[in-house]
């Protein structure tokens, strides 16, 4: 039997982003590392849903070389002990590297995807921006942006909702769960 997932997007999505005239940025370091509000419940309640809790992030500043790869993996060793996440996809690459794994190109939910035998039409992809949206229907997931007002440009994509915050994505998703399963039992 395949697995269900959601997908989250890191900075913005289960820690704070820091953000500079209307633009996100990453805690650089451990010491900057903010959990959203409730993250903790939030995705517990996703787990004792059934879901897998899969971290998807693009970290472009270790190939920029404004971060080390030690400092990425010192925050994530920070979110796996405080949060009840299942594993982490990450791509280090930039732009101009034209791998298939940063996003918008779904090449990191296609590998945990594999590894984790996830279905991918019954999987979710939460992010903050566009790029997590565009990778998500890439990659066949019903999609959630939180929206911040970020500025920048929008998804060529529709997200299956907006939302404001983290709980609000959380809620649709048990909901959308809840659907799914009424739709699946034989009348």
């Amino acid at each position: 039997m395949s697995t269900k997932a959601v997908f989250l997007d890191r900075d913005g999505v289960i820690n704070e982003t820091i953000v500079r005239d209307r633009k996100p940025y990453p805690p650089s370091g451990t010491h900057e590392l903010v959990l959203v509000e409730g993250a903790g419940k939030l995705l517990q309640d996703l787990k004792d849903a059934g879901f897998l809790l899969i971290v998807v992030t693009n970290q472009p500043d270790v190939r920029r070389g404004s971060m080390s790869r030690a400092d990425v993996e010192a925050i994530h060793e920070c979110l796996s002990k405080a949060l009840p996440l299942d594993d982490f996809f990450v791509c280090y690459h930039d732009d101009q590297d034209d791998c298939t794994c940063r996003k918008p190109r779904p090449g990191l939910l296609l590998q945990a995807a594999a590894k984790h035998d996830v279905d991918l039409t019954l999987s979710f992809c939460i992010g903050d921006r566009w790029r997590d949206v565009e990778a998500g229907v890439a990659a066949g997931c019903r999609t959630i942006l939180i929206d911040y007002g970020y500025d920048e440009r929008k998804s060529a994509s529709d997200p299956s909702i907006t939302v404001p915050c983290l709980s609000e994505a959380v809620f649709w998703i048990l909901k959308e769960k809840q659907r799914d399963e009424a739709r699946s039992k034989p009348v």
